[in-house]
């Protein structure tokens, strides 16, 4: 099929259970993952719990300030040993109280010495973390490709259009529930086709669309969102020129659930995407001030995304996930201009390799070789 006749996935993608047990044992375990902000355990002791891929972990600073993930199991006989947030001197397991260091080691135990049980024998099972600038991501596969390898120049380029981004802490987290597939809402975010019809707000008081575009990366699993502002007039939110970047517009999507999002003055919020089955799935959005302080302007800019943006996306996403069930759906064209930007679904079809991959494949990413190979 030529490029300009690529057509969109079929709808089983998107609606067969299979598929979405297929994504879940090979493509959520096999990925870096969002999983909190380096504040939720900012002291020694703290701890949170998260999942990933059906999976229960928890993220906890060890004593000495390093964060570590495990496996939220016992290692005695596979009780849970954490619920929710907290801090602790130690992780004891509730149904024999099996205890272990921060670092995950066997401290202790009733009747451990007499059973000839050593301490230090036994640990619990550790889960690949990398920090990005105070984001935590876990990967499941122990012979992953470092996030440097997978999103390839990111981490500067981030720094360079947010350079208080070290100092941020979360200032809010809105969780948005979509009836749909966590895909439908993934691609709707990854192509602007839609959003002078459907975003008025932030296609006149926040951007530029005549200059949006979204390229692919040509190593890795990064789509790169760039526009301009909107005049200084139209923005529905005051910004300051004379810091760099500020009338700029960026986001970084990382494949496959998570978003960098920069608004112009150099503002950052993110996407985070958590599926929950096949036909539904929650949209966590974030916004960050330095040290969390309580920015009323950012409160107000986050109050008009949710109203605006986020509101009008709900209807778009549950429509195609209702229509991605109609008998008369037959997979269209995707418009791919030569030229990309606004009105092109080049990102769509990247988008739609990697989801072949995932799911036709064995899970395991293409182009980004992992550390064991």
């Amino acid at each position: 099929m030529s490029d300009v006749m690529q057509r969109a996935l079929d709808a089983r993608y998107y609606t067969d259970p299979s598929v979405y047990a297929l994504e879940e044992k090979g493509l959520f375990a096999r990925t870096w993952q969002f999983a909190g902000h380096e504040s939720d355990a900012a002291e020694p002791g703290d701890y949170f719990t998260f999942e990933v891929a059906g999976e229960s972990l928890f993220c906890i600073r060890g004593r000495d300030g390093v964060l570590r993930a495990f496996y939220n199991v016992c290692q005695h006989r596979a009780h849970q040993l954490v619920q929710g947030i907290g801090s602790t001197r130690v992780v004891v397991c509730p149904y024999h109280a099996w205890t272990y260091e921060l670092d995950g080691h066997l401290r202790s135990g009733p009747n451990l010495k007499a059973a000839g049980i050593a301490r230090g024998s036994v640990c619990l099972t550790e889960v690949r973390l990398e920090l990005f600038h105070g984001f935590i991501f876990v990967n499941l596969d122990p012979d992953a490709a470092t996030m440097g390898e997978w999103y390839p120049g990111v981490r500067d380029e981030l720094a360079e259009y947010v350079p208080q981004i070290d100092r941020l802490k979360p200032l809010e987290w809105l969780e948005i529930p979509e009836e749909c597939n966590w895909k439908v809402s993934v691609e709707n975010y990854s192509e602007c086709y839609h959003c002078s019809l459907n975003h008025p707000t932030f296609a006149t008081g926040v951007i530029k669309p005549e200059t949006y575009d979204i390229q692919p990366a040509s190593e890795g699993y990064v789509l790169r969102h760039t526009t301009e502002c909107q005049s200084l007039e139209a923005m529905t939110y005051e910004i300051d020129l004379t810091r760099p970047h500020a009338g700029e517009y960026r986001s970084f999507f990382l494949w496959p659930m998570f978003s960098f999002q920069v608004y112009p003055g150099n503002v950052l919020n993110t996407y985070h995407w958590r599926p929950h089955g096949v036909g539904n799935c929650s949209v966590w959005r974030g916004w960050f001030t330095e040290n969390g302080f309580d920015d009323e302007g950012i409160r107000r800019l986050a109050l008009q995304d949710r109203a605006t943006t986020v509101e009008e996306d709900i209807r778009l996403v549950e429509s195609v996930q209702r229509g991605l069930s109609s008998r008369g759906y037959r997979p269209g064209p995707l418009v791919l201009d030569p030229a990309c930007g606004l009105n092109s679904e080049h990102s769509i079809q990247r988008l739609h390799q990697w989801m072949r991959e995932a799911v036709d494949g064995a899970g395991r990413p293409a182009n980004v070789t992992s550390a064991a190979e």
